[in-house]
């Protein structure tokens, strides 16, 4: 009875030892218990690692796709001021070609001829009763316009006639203003007249003929593009003529006596 005792103590202790020495043996570096912490990491760790790294490719993903949109988003734009830029360049080049072709073509003023109707100069008054000799003068000037633009017309406008003896103004008229299409021409005539005009001293002399003076501006404008391109033309005329008292009612050519500037 007392061996089996013995044995069995000496057993017992003998089992634990090897079962602790095992057990030691399970908890050395490098052990049983290390590979339990990463084989538990792997089974409990793998969900929240994959969804971690899910979440970052996702993140990825996203700043990816705004990174194309925003790739493709500025060569649109990019495409579209060029396109603006571009149709300004070209129409500003086109529309200073135009300008340049209508300056080219300028208007042309030929004045033909001036008839006076009546010419009369009496005793008088001024407005403020100065005893003066007073002129009435009445004559209608003739000229032609031709507009040499090839594709567009013409707003025509002229300052006022004016035929002056020395620096005395004798008469004046207006004219009309027309509208002259692409390529054509027409004559003007224009009433220059006034009524009892001071002399104050400055009667002409008893002369065959009176040298006069005769001057007004034609004004043209062209809207080639609307109003972006409308070149304006301006002409100025200036004629010597010589006035016959005794010759009235009659055409005087003006055709080689006035300059145009």
């Amino acid at each position: 009875m007392a061996s089996p005792r013995d044995s069995h103590s000496s057993v017992g202790p003998q089992s634990r030892d090897s079962s602790s020495s095992r057990f030691s043996g399970g908890i050395k570096p490098g052990g049983g218990p290390r590979k339990m912490s990463s084989h538990d990491d792997r089974k409990g760790g793998r969900s929240k690692s994959d969804k971690t790294w899910k979440e970052c490719a996702t993140i990825e993903e996203e700043g990816l796709l705004e990174d194309e949109r925003e790739e493709k988003g500025l060569p649109r734009r990019c495409y579209c001021l060029a396109f603006l830029l571009g149709f300004v360049i070209l129409f500003s080049f086109f529309a200073l070609i135009l300008w340049g072709a209508s300056r080219s073509q300028k208007p042309e003023i030929t004045v033909k001829s001036i008839r006076f109707e009546n010419f009369i100069i009496q005793a008088g008054s001024d407005a403020s009763f100065v005893p003066t000799d007073m002129a009435t003068l009445n004559s209608t000037v003739r000229f032609s316009f031709r507009n040499t633009g090839t594709f567009f017309g013409v707003h025509v406008s002229a300052t006022r006639f004016v035929l002056s003896y020395d620096q005395l103004t004798l008469a004046g008229g207006d004219m009309n203003n027309f509208y002259q299409p692409r390529k054509s021409q027409r004559n003007v005539e224009v009433v220059v007249l006034e009524k009892k005009v001071p002399l104050y001293g400055g009667k002409p002399g008893s002369v065959a003929t009176i040298p006069l003076n005769l001057s007004f501006m034609v004004k043209s404008r062209a809207y080639v593009l609307g109003k972006l391109v409308k070149p304006k033309f301006e002409i100025g005329v200036r004629c010597k003529v010589a006035m016959n008292p005794a010759k009235l009612d009659t055409r005087v050519s003006l055709k080689n006596s006035c300059q145009c500037y």
